[in-house]
């Protein structure tokens, strides 16, 4: 065996350590508890590193658990200076071994390391802020179950089960066909979704079909589509607003000085609420669609790079969870047109 070993000339590593001294010296001590340093970190998010609305809020959320553990410790004048590896290590064991107080349950890998990405954001924070603190690289993330990856989806059949679920009598459950068809035709987030406003729409009376260019998560834009059916939906539900609001979808019943914007949540619930009327399995929601969206056009034989482009993921690696459904299906046809039936044995 041959090990190769790389080395720097001594030169080199008398600038490195110039550099590392420089960088120590620049470094100061916060007076500031860590805690109020939160604000601060919002604003470095959304100027510094232009986060979006959204995942300013997620920070939010995430960081107020690990605060609320610095209360519970009687450690919320900590400076972020004091903080060591031991805090870091029962914070990780209070999340490990925390339960939901409604379901009993603890907490999963995939939701602690949401709060631990979250608070190595906020030690990248102090860093960029030249303020003494932890080094980031001191939060690791557990190691991911080794368990596949299951993605629920519905088959065809039951997402038109979803669809025709919903009686259109009104403008209210026209609006919920409208977001219906528009999820299972577009692939859209959720937060794409309640983020889609009317004056996009403007131009659509005449068209078959329509596509439209949008900002995804992490602020990257692409092109979704909307099929033939979806875009009809639309344009009955549109036909029924009288009023000037700018959000697509409203909540038709909300009070004047009400935000009318529907919210993700709202769409979440009213998912479920068609999903159990239709019977289909009780797990689906919006990102369920998505889901069905996807591995439908896989099954069609639309190549994985296109699935890419359509959900906007910016790693391929991300849309290859949905391969191993296609795996049965491709299966099925092996055996259906080249099962040698026809050769002589």
């Amino acid at each position: 065996m041959i090990t190769i070993r790389f080395s720097l000339p001594s030169r080199d590593f008398a600038n490195l350590r110039k550099v590392r001294k420089i960088s120590a010296l620049n470094m100061e001590q916060s007076n500031k508890p860590i805690i109020k340093h939160l604000n601060d970190f919002l604003d470095y998010c959304d100027i510094e590193k232009g986060l979006r609305n959204n995942t300013q809020k997620n920070y939010k959320e995430y960081l107020n658990k690990f605060f609320k553990w610095l209360k519970y410790k009687n450690l919320q004048g900590l400076l972020p200076h004091q903080l060591t590896k031991e805090h870091i290590w029962e914070y990780r064991l209070y999340l490990s071994r925390r339960q939901d107080p409604k379901t009993g349950k603890s907490l999963k890998k995939t939701t602690q390391n949401y709060y631990l990405i979250a608070l190595r954001a906020f030690l990248a924070y102090f860093v960029a802020k030249d303020i003494v603190s932890l080094p980031p690289g001191k939060v690791t993330l557990p190691k991911p179950d080794k368990s596949v990856k299951t993605v629920k989806f519905l088959n065809l059949e039951q997402v038109e089960k979803l669809l025709t679920a919903v009686e259109p009598k009104d403008n209210i459950r026209l609006r919920d066909r409208a977001i219906l068809e528009t999820l299972f035709s577009t692939g859209l987030r959720i937060a794409e979704l309640v983020s889609l406003n009317t004056e996009q729409f403007a131009n659509i009376k005449n068209k078959k079909d329509f596509e439209l260019g949008i900002i995804g998560k992490g602020g990257n834009p692409r092109t979704v589509y909307f099929s033939k059916r979806a875009l009809n939906w639309i344009k009955k539900y549109l036909e029924t607003r009288t009023d000037k609001e700018k959000p697509l979808f409203v909540n038709a019943r909300s009070r004047k000085d009400a935000e009318s914007r529907l919210t993700a949540r709202y769409i979440e619930k009213l998912v479920k609420k068609y999903a159990m009327l239709s019977g289909i399995p009780i797990f689906t929601t919006p990102h369920t669609l998505r889901h069905s969206y996807a591995t439908d056009l896989l099954a069609q034989g639309v190549d994985l790079r296109s699935i890419q482009e359509f959900l906007g993921h910016r790693s391929i690696m991300t849309t290859q969870i949905y391969t191993h459904i296609t795996n049965k299906h491709l299966r099925d046809i092996h055996r259906k047109f080249h099962g040698g039936k026809d050769l002589k044995e």
